[in-house]
């Protein structure tokens, strides 16, 4: 079939007709699919339920400094957490902070920090005219969320295959002392699926910052979710670059085992620079006598160390890929030479990133609702819920059965293609 945009009027009206009548048919089946968010299947969890049985009333509470890790104490995590994540990240032990269950969590507690009591002794934030975060997009709503809820100025900055327009994060990083921070999600982006050129990661080292209290904001969520483990694509170390570029003290790193044991019941860790761990600690001192050892004795006696981590990792990806293929494919088939949508094909992570033409994807995500198929609100992956052209749609295929992603492909082509007839045609929806 010819693109829409070389279609007459009669033909697109033509065709309307038949999707609709394929869309009336679907709506009847009484479809309740949610693709709201990336959440790991059951099987993937299955996965890990091992672990549950190793940790049990006959084991030596005791870690390898002789704590007995079921009483208080011990802010940093346990040593073999900590050694764990070492691994996993790259980095040596001295900067790593193992926390609870949660990277969310210790992402809201350092922008609260740093309103509250400021960093390295500058100005807290919350006493200042004006401050701002950077925000490549499109990216990861929650992140969005925290700056949002702290009144934080959020200014939008565009990617591409690299990473964010470092022009434009240099010119206002290094010129303006209000902007305090970027969100980052360096690998497999969210929910591009995009990797962080070698040049972007040297780029984002070697800032020179106009506010001495500007931090880097690393969530390197998707770090060892490569669904291509045999062909995996790498990224340049964070910790390393800033340390070789003299900036040591720039960045925030953050990782978890959230989809690669149990999202809620997993272990999440902050990577930084000995300082800001330092003060990282002091403050979090206040906040908790120490995180949930346990788990994290738990989660280290399951892998024992982080080669055995990427091995299962490589599990999960067996059982991701098909479902990934599986849209790709599905994208490929019906929307493919229509002119109607744009998308990559990511190499890992949790996303696939969907373009609608311009003014269309409230209106395919709604025509969807409306399905039975749940997915990411239009908007979301911009600050403030606004995507200034109504392109951007987050496809979240991990959850769905392979049977349910079937349908739930055919609900969203189907949707697509009719919310765009309505745009050429200039309906009103």
């Amino acid at each position: 079939m010819k693109a829409y945009k070389e279609m007459s009027k009669e033909e697109l009206r033509a065709l309307q007709v038949e999707l609709k009548a394929q869309y009336e048919k679907l709506k009847e089946q009484g479809i309740k699919l949610d693709m709201s968010r990336g959440r790991p299947g059951a099987d993937q969890l299955d996965l890990s339920a091992p672990m549950l049985d190793l940790l049990t009333s006959k084991v030596a509470f005791e870690g390898a400094d002789g704590m007995d890790i079921r009483n208080y104490g011990v802010l940093d995590g346990i040593m073999e957490a900590r050694e764990l994540f070492a691994g996993m990240m790259d980095c040596s032990v001295d900067h790593i902070l193992v926390c609870g269950n949660s990277s969310l969590n210790i992402m809201y507690d350092l922008v609260s920090r740093a309103m509250t009591h400021g960093i390295f002794g500058n100005t807290p934030w919350c006493k200042l005219d004006e401050v701002k975060f950077l925000c490549p997009v499109p990216g990861y709503d929650r992140h969005f969320a925290i700056t949002e809820s702290f009144g934080i100025q959020m200014i939008n900055i565009p990617m591409d295959e690299n990473g964010p327009d470092m022009d434009m994060v240099e010119k206002y990083v290094n010129n303006d002392p209000t902007v305090k921070g970027i969100w980052n999600v360096p690998k497999y982006t969210n929910p591009a699926g995009a990797v962080y050129s070698d040049k972007v990661v040297r780029r984002f080292a070697n800032l020179k910052p106009a506010a001495p209290d500007f931090r880097i904001f690393w969530d390197n969520a998707y770090a060892i979710h490569d669904l291509y483990p045999e062909n995996k694509t790498e990224i340049l170390n964070i910790v390393t670059e800033c340390e070789k570029a003299g900036n040591p003290d720039i960045y925030y790193e953050i990782c978890s085992t959230s989809k690669v044991t149990f999202p809620g019941s997993g272990v999440a860790a902050l990577v930084a620079s000995p300082a800001n761990l330092a003060e990282t600690k002091k403050q979090m001192a206040i906040q908790t006598i120490g995180h949930d050892k346990l788990n994290q004795m738990r989660h280290v006696m399951f892998f024992k160390n982080a080669d055995n981590m990427r091995e299962h990792m490589k599990k999960h990806a067996e059982i991701l890929r098909p479902k990934f293929e599986a849209v790709l494919d599905c994208l490929d088939r019906e929307i493919g030479g229509l002119g109607i949508g744009t998308w990559i094909k990511p190499l890992g992570g949790y996303f696939i990133a969907f373009d609608t033409l311009e003014g269309c994807a409230k209106r395919t995500i709604a025509l969807c609702k409306e399905a039975g198929v749940i997915m990411t609100p239009a908007g979301a992956t911009y600050p403030y819920k606004k995507d200034p052209k109504d392109t951007s749609i987050r496809i979240a295929p991990t959850l769905p059965t392979p049977d349910e992603l079937t349908k739930a492909c055919e609900v969203f082509v189907l949707c697509i293609k009719l919310a765009a007839i309505e745009k050429i045609l200039g309906e009103e929806a």
